[in-house]
């Protein structure tokens, strides 16, 4: 099993959400980092020297109960997935496909962290 990237996931606050995001991606912006991805309720910051070096902005997932503390991109996620069921670990969100082009699943790290592992499609 091969691991391509883990990016965190940061939680915006404020009241809306968009106004959150809004200022987490100035801050972020002072220090460097461009936006690569937005989806709206996810935006992506990353290096633009060196773009595997990424940040997440999220307000609440978009098809999940829960907000990933990270993202883990792997090569296999089926068989990330089985090993992770095989292990005995909480499968917090299903293994599935999303429309955004990922197959994804949570599960939850021995700390309470949920870990979004997901291949891109």
């Amino acid at each position: 099993m091969s691991v391509r990237r883990v990016v965190p996931n940061l939680r915006t606050t404020g009241v809306p959400t968009t106004e959150g995001m809004r200022r987490s991606k100035e801050f972020y912006g002072r220090l460097g980092l461009q936006e690569v991805m937005n989806h709206g309720w996810i935006v992506t910051l990353a290096s633009p020297s060196e773009p595997s070096v990424q940040l997440s902005l999220m307000g609440s997932d978009a098809t999940a109960p829960v907000s990933p503390d990270m993202s883990v991109e792997v090569e296999d996620v089926d068989a990330v997935h089985a090993a992770m069921k095989k292990s005995g670990a909480e499968i917090v969100y299903p293994l599935s496909d999303e429309e955004w082009g990922v197959r994804r699943f949570f599960v939850r790290d021995p700390d309470g962290r949920v870990v979004n592992v997901l291949e891109h499609r």
